[in-house]
């Protein structure tokens, strides 16, 4: 005879698996950030760029396909409202974080939190955690104009990538560490060069070496744009690389042991299981 069901007690906390339906959903909300940065590079010379005039329907497009991911998530993984108060926490830490450095060289301290946040949590969590935590800061520090849902897309591939990256049930110490580090570093510089590629096309008149021309071949474009980055932002891409590297190898261990403790309480690994009453 089976008695009442019992909750399994693992003891190393896993990210929440994907399901079919959230990795439809991030495909999704993944192809239309995509277009909506790369689609300047293949417009014309009379297309008129405007992302300020784009943004407000990206930003209606993202917070449905945001709250799809959620729901997905939720449902395929059988998390509580434990494990979603969670999210909300830490994306209330991390814009918190983001005036301590903002304009100071790009040290931005919130990175170094999402890329420990999207390890533990996982990919779909990690996505929408990084989107709602940019949209809360930019609310916290008057930050919103037309290039807010593009810092959210981006923010929230920085954080899923964190997520995606190999060994969550098996690598832990120092290996882990290092490799957190490194991606930290690599992925700062990507976060930097995704938010330049929306800039970018707005700015006029920097030279025929480094500014946009609307029409002009994809490949002459693209090295343009390398040059833009390399003579614009490298120092501040690279002041917010070695700050999350220099974060996530100091505070990061104590941090994953204290979040992977929370996700274990907030019934991220709930399993049911029965046990004989007769016993």
């Amino acid at each position: 005879m089976s008695g009442a069901p019992v909750a399994g007690t693992g003891r190393r906390s896993r990210p929440v698996r994907l399901g079919p339906r959230s990795i439809a959903a991030l495909v999704l909300i993944s192809a239309t950030g995509v277009v909506a940065f790369g689609w300047p590079l293949l417009a014309g010379a009379g297309s008129g760029l405007a992302h300020a005039q784009d943004a407000p329907w990206l930003f209606g497009a993202l917070l449905p396909l945001l709250v799809a991911v959620v729901v997905a998530t939720i449902s395929e993984s059988g998390l509580d409202a434990k494990a979603v108060a969670m999210l909300g926490v830490l994306a209330a830490v991390g814009a918190a974080l983001r005036p301590l450095g903002a304009g100071t060289a790009g040290l931005e301290p919130m990175f170094f939190l999402m890329v420990l946040s999207g390890r533990v949590l996982g990919p779909g969590f990690g996505f929408v955690l990084g989107s709602v935590t940019m949209f809360a800061s930019a609310l916290l520090t008057g930050g919103v104009g037309p290039w807010m849902p593009f810092q959210m897309l981006a923010m929230g591939w920085f954080t899923m990538g964190a997520g995606l990256l190999p060994g969550a049930d098996r690598l832990r110490g120092r290996a882990e560490s290092a490799m957190l580090g490194a991606y930290g570093f690599v992925a700062a510089f990507a976060y930097g060069t995704v938010m330049n590629l929306y800039g970018w096309p707005l700015i006029a008149g920097l030279g025929s070496g480094v500014s946009f021309v609307a029409g002009d071949p994809l490949a002459q474009n693209l090295v343009r744009f390398l040059a833009y980055c390399a003579t614009t932002s490298l120092g501040w891409d690279l002041g917010r690389a070695v700050l999350t590297v220099a974060l996530t190898l100091t505070v990061g261990p104590t941090l994953l042991r204290a979040l992977r403790r929370a996700t274990r309480r907030a019934a991220f690994e709930a399993r049911a299981g029965f046990e004989d009453a007769e016993r």
